[in-house]
Protein backbone atom coordinates (compact mmCIF):
# COMPACT_ATOMS: atom_id res chain seq x y z
CA UNK A 1 0.00 0.00 0.00
CA UNK A 2 1.19 3.50 -0.86
CA UNK A 3 0.24 6.47 1.43
CA UNK A 4 -0.19 10.17 0.99
CA UNK A 5 0.35 13.42 3.19
CA UNK A 6 -2.36 16.13 2.23
CA UNK A 7 -0.77 19.10 1.78
CA UNK A 8 -2.04 22.44 1.36
CA UNK A 9 -0.83 21.43 -2.41
CA UNK A 10 -2.39 18.59 -2.73
CA UNK A 11 -5.85 19.29 -0.61
CA UNK A 12 -7.94 20.51 -3.11
CA UNK A 13 -7.74 17.16 -5.44
CA UNK A 14 -7.61 14.58 -3.04
CA UNK A 15 -10.56 13.11 -0.81
CA UNK A 16 -10.59 13.66 2.85
CA UNK A 17 -14.01 12.89 4.31
CA UNK A 18 -15.15 9.10 4.61
CA UNK A 19 -18.77 10.96 5.43
CA UNK A 20 -19.22 12.45 2.08
CA UNK A 21 -18.52 10.62 -0.85
CA UNK A 22 -18.69 12.92 -3.33
CA UNK A 23 -15.40 15.03 -3.20
CA UNK A 24 -17.56 18.02 -5.62
CA UNK A 25 -20.24 18.11 -2.78
CA UNK A 26 -20.61 21.87 -1.11
CA UNK A 27 -20.37 20.41 2.07
CA UNK A 28 -16.64 19.58 1.22
CA UNK A 29 -15.21 23.30 0.97
CA UNK A 30 -16.49 23.44 4.99
CA UNK A 31 -14.38 20.25 5.95
CA UNK A 32 -11.50 21.06 3.09
CA UNK A 33 -11.33 25.33 4.86
CA UNK A 34 -11.38 23.61 8.53
CA UNK A 35 -8.14 20.95 7.32
CA UNK A 36 -6.80 23.85 5.75
CA UNK A 37 -6.61 25.81 9.27
CA UNK A 38 -5.14 22.90 11.23
CA UNK A 39 -2.06 21.95 8.87
CA UNK A 40 -0.89 25.89 10.39
CA UNK A 41 -1.57 24.24 13.11
CA UNK A 42 0.49 21.02 12.73
CA UNK A 43 -2.15 18.37 11.84
CA UNK A 44 -0.86 15.43 9.92
CA UNK A 45 -3.60 13.90 7.24
CA UNK A 46 -1.90 10.64 6.24
CA UNK A 47 -3.73 8.60 3.95
CA UNK A 48 -4.23 5.46 1.28
CA UNK A 49 -3.40 6.39 -2.17
CA UNK A 50 -6.74 4.69 -2.74
CA UNK A 51 -9.80 6.23 -2.30
CA UNK A 52 -11.52 4.54 1.14
CA UNK A 53 -11.19 4.76 4.87
CA UNK A 54 -7.83 4.15 5.63
CA UNK A 55 -6.26 7.03 7.02
CA UNK A 56 -4.82 8.22 10.32
CA UNK A 57 -4.84 11.89 11.56
CA UNK A 58 -2.89 13.72 14.65
CA UNK A 59 -2.01 16.95 15.52
CA UNK A 60 0.41 18.46 18.78
CA UNK A 61 -2.17 17.99 21.74
CA UNK A 62 -1.67 21.89 22.36
CA UNK A 63 -3.62 22.15 19.64
CA UNK A 64 -6.04 19.32 19.78
CA UNK A 65 -9.86 19.96 19.57
CA UNK A 66 -10.53 18.72 22.65
CA UNK A 67 -10.33 19.04 26.51
CA UNK A 68 -7.48 17.27 27.31
CA UNK A 69 -4.20 18.16 29.23
CA UNK A 70 -1.67 16.51 26.93
CA UNK A 71 1.64 18.67 26.86
CA UNK A 72 4.00 17.80 24.52
CA UNK A 73 2.35 14.85 23.44
CA UNK A 74 0.44 14.51 19.59
CA UNK A 75 -3.13 13.73 19.77
CA UNK A 76 -4.76 11.65 17.18
CA UNK A 77 -7.81 12.97 15.62
CA UNK A 78 -8.50 10.33 14.37
CA UNK A 79 -7.48 6.65 13.23
CA UNK A 80 -9.56 4.60 10.60
CA UNK A 81 -9.18 1.44 8.70
CA UNK A 82 -12.22 -0.12 7.80
CA UNK A 83 -14.28 -2.24 4.80
CA UNK A 84 -11.47 -4.23 2.37
CA UNK A 85 -8.34 -2.23 3.76
CA UNK A 86 -8.50 -4.34 6.59
CA UNK A 87 -6.64 -7.29 7.38
CA UNK A 88 -3.54 -6.17 5.45
CA UNK A 89 -1.61 -4.62 8.08
CA UNK A 90 -2.58 -1.31 6.99
CA UNK A 91 -3.44 -0.20 10.61
CA UNK A 92 0.31 -1.07 11.82
CA UNK A 93 1.70 1.31 8.69
CA UNK A 94 -0.09 4.43 9.83
CA UNK A 95 0.16 3.69 13.32
CA UNK A 96 3.94 3.09 13.23
CA UNK A 97 4.51 5.84 10.55
CA UNK A 98 2.71 8.22 13.37
CA UNK A 99 4.87 7.24 16.12
CA UNK A 100 8.12 7.34 13.84
CA UNK A 101 6.83 11.01 13.12
CA UNK A 102 6.02 11.62 16.64
CA UNK A 103 9.74 10.52 18.21
CA UNK A 104 11.00 12.99 15.51
CA UNK A 105 9.34 15.59 16.39
CA UNK A 106 10.74 15.03 20.05
CA UNK A 107 7.73 14.41 21.55
CA UNK A 108 6.45 12.85 24.74
CA UNK A 109 4.11 10.20 22.80
CA UNK A 110 0.30 10.10 21.63
CA UNK A 111 -2.77 10.28 23.13
CA UNK A 112 -5.99 9.11 21.88
CA UNK A 113 -9.96 8.90 22.87
CA UNK A 114 -11.28 5.27 22.96
CA UNK A 115 -13.89 3.78 25.11
CA UNK A 116 -13.40 0.37 27.23
CA UNK A 117 -15.87 -1.05 24.16
CA UNK A 118 -15.80 -0.15 20.68
CA UNK A 119 -18.09 2.63 20.08
CA UNK A 120 -18.58 4.94 16.69
CA UNK A 121 -16.23 6.79 15.48
CA UNK A 122 -13.48 6.09 18.29
CA UNK A 123 -10.62 3.73 17.63
CA UNK A 124 -10.41 -0.19 18.84
CA UNK A 125 -9.36 0.09 22.04
CA UNK A 126 -8.27 -3.69 21.94
CA UNK A 127 -6.15 -2.96 19.38
CA UNK A 128 -4.68 0.20 20.75
CA UNK A 129 -3.77 -1.90 24.07
CA UNK A 130 -2.05 -4.36 22.15
CA UNK A 131 -0.18 -1.42 20.42
CA UNK A 132 0.91 -0.77 24.69
CA UNK A 133 -1.57 2.60 25.28
CA UNK A 134 -2.39 2.50 28.54
CA UNK A 135 -5.41 4.24 30.10
CA UNK A 136 -4.78 7.80 31.32
CA UNK A 137 -8.34 9.19 32.54
CA UNK A 138 -11.97 8.68 32.03
CA UNK A 139 -14.56 10.73 31.38
CA UNK A 140 -18.71 9.91 31.54
CA UNK A 141 -20.31 8.50 30.32
CA UNK A 142 -17.49 5.67 28.23
CA UNK A 143 -14.81 7.90 27.18
CA UNK A 144 -11.08 6.86 28.09
CA UNK A 145 -8.36 8.95 27.10
CA UNK A 146 -5.47 6.36 25.89
CA UNK A 147 -1.61 7.04 26.04
CA UNK A 148 1.65 5.91 24.18
CA UNK A 149 4.47 7.40 26.28
CA UNK A 150 7.94 7.19 25.36
CA UNK A 151 9.60 7.85 28.59
CA UNK A 152 8.11 5.70 31.47
CA UNK A 153 8.44 9.40 33.16
CA UNK A 154 6.11 11.42 31.29
CA UNK A 155 3.81 13.04 32.62
CA UNK A 156 0.34 11.20 32.43
CA UNK A 157 -2.68 13.22 30.36
CA UNK A 158 -5.65 13.57 31.39
CA UNK A 159 -9.22 15.20 30.54
CA UNK A 160 -10.24 18.75 31.60
CA UNK A 161 -12.31 18.95 34.88
CA UNK A 162 -15.14 20.58 32.53
CA UNK A 163 -15.50 17.46 30.04
CA UNK A 164 -15.24 14.61 33.42
CA UNK A 165 -18.90 14.74 33.67
CA UNK A 166 -20.92 16.29 30.80
CA UNK A 167 -23.96 17.70 31.91
CA UNK A 168 -25.34 21.46 30.50
CA UNK A 169 -27.96 23.98 31.41
CA UNK A 170 -30.31 23.89 28.86
CA UNK A 171 -33.89 21.83 27.73
CA UNK A 172 -34.82 19.85 24.86
CA UNK A 173 -32.38 18.68 22.52
CA UNK A 174 -28.87 20.04 22.30
CA UNK A 175 -26.31 18.96 19.13
CA UNK A 176 -22.39 20.19 19.42
CA UNK A 177 -20.68 19.50 16.47
CA UNK A 178 -16.92 20.43 14.47
CA UNK A 179 -16.29 20.42 10.94
CA UNK A 180 -13.65 17.53 12.47
CA UNK A 181 -13.56 14.18 11.92
CA UNK A 182 -15.83 12.62 10.93
CA UNK A 183 -17.75 15.51 9.33
CA UNK A 184 -21.56 15.73 11.29
CA UNK A 185 -22.33 19.16 10.15
CA UNK A 186 -24.19 17.78 6.77
CA UNK A 187 -27.08 16.61 9.03
CA UNK A 188 -27.32 19.00 11.44
CA UNK A 189 -29.88 20.85 9.35
CA UNK A 190 -31.89 17.94 8.64
CA UNK A 191 -32.66 17.45 12.15
CA UNK A 192 -33.31 20.82 13.29
CA UNK A 193 -35.76 21.02 10.38
CA UNK A 194 -37.10 18.02 12.02
CA UNK A 195 -37.21 18.81 15.26
CA UNK A 196 -39.23 21.89 14.28
CA UNK A 197 -42.20 20.41 12.18
CA UNK A 198 -42.88 17.91 14.71
CA UNK A 199 -42.21 20.90 17.65
CA UNK A 200 -39.56 19.92 19.26
CA UNK A 201 -37.15 21.81 21.66
CA UNK A 202 -34.17 21.69 19.48
CA UNK A 203 -30.28 23.98 19.65
CA UNK A 204 -27.55 23.34 17.42
CA UNK A 205 -23.59 24.67 18.73
CA UNK A 206 -21.25 24.72 16.26
CA UNK A 207 -17.94 24.43 18.26
CA UNK A 208 -15.86 26.86 15.98
CA UNK A 209 -12.68 27.63 17.82
CA UNK A 210 -9.93 25.39 19.17
CA UNK A 211 -10.57 27.72 22.65
CA UNK A 212 -14.58 26.76 22.57
CA UNK A 213 -13.10 22.95 21.78
CA UNK A 214 -10.83 22.67 24.69
CA UNK A 215 -13.59 23.89 27.18
CA UNK A 216 -16.51 21.70 25.90
CA UNK A 217 -18.41 20.12 28.26
CA UNK A 218 -18.04 16.94 26.75
CA UNK A 219 -15.00 14.70 26.40
CA UNK A 220 -15.79 13.94 22.63
CA UNK A 221 -16.41 17.13 20.68
CA UNK A 222 -16.75 16.43 17.47
CA UNK A 223 -20.73 15.40 17.83
CA UNK A 224 -22.71 15.17 21.03
CA UNK A 225 -26.07 15.21 21.57
CA UNK A 226 -27.52 16.45 25.30
CA UNK A 227 -31.49 15.83 26.02
CA UNK A 228 -32.72 18.36 29.17
CA UNK A 229 -28.82 18.89 30.13
CA UNK A 230 -28.06 15.03 30.08
CA UNK A 231 -25.34 13.48 27.49
CA UNK A 232 -27.22 10.85 25.34
CA UNK A 233 -23.71 9.93 22.85
CA UNK A 234 -21.65 10.61 20.03
CA UNK A 235 -23.88 8.84 17.28
CA UNK A 236 -24.36 11.06 14.59
CA UNK A 237 -28.37 11.94 13.89
CA UNK A 238 -29.97 11.39 10.40
CA UNK A 239 -33.71 12.19 10.70
CA UNK A 240 -34.65 8.59 10.92
CA UNK A 241 -32.65 7.87 13.96
CA UNK A 242 -33.48 11.73 15.38
CA UNK A 243 -37.34 10.50 15.65
CA UNK A 244 -35.98 6.99 17.27
CA UNK A 245 -34.08 8.69 20.18
CA UNK A 246 -37.04 10.86 20.65
CA UNK A 247 -39.54 7.78 20.80
CA UNK A 248 -36.93 6.32 23.31
CA UNK A 249 -36.31 9.10 25.36
CA UNK A 250 -40.57 9.78 25.95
Amino acid sequence: MEYIKITKENLENEHICCAISNNKDVQVASKKAWLAERLNDGLVFLKSVERGKCFIEYIPAENAWFPIEADGYLHINCFWVSGSFKGHGYSNDLLSACIADTKAQGKKGLTIIASPKKMPFLSDPKYLAYKGFKVADNAEPYFTLLYLPFDDNSPVPKFKHCAKTPTINKQGFVVYYTYGCPYPAKYVPEIENTAKKIGVPFESIHIDSKEKAQNAPMAWTNYAVFYNGKYINNEILNEKRFLQLIEKLN
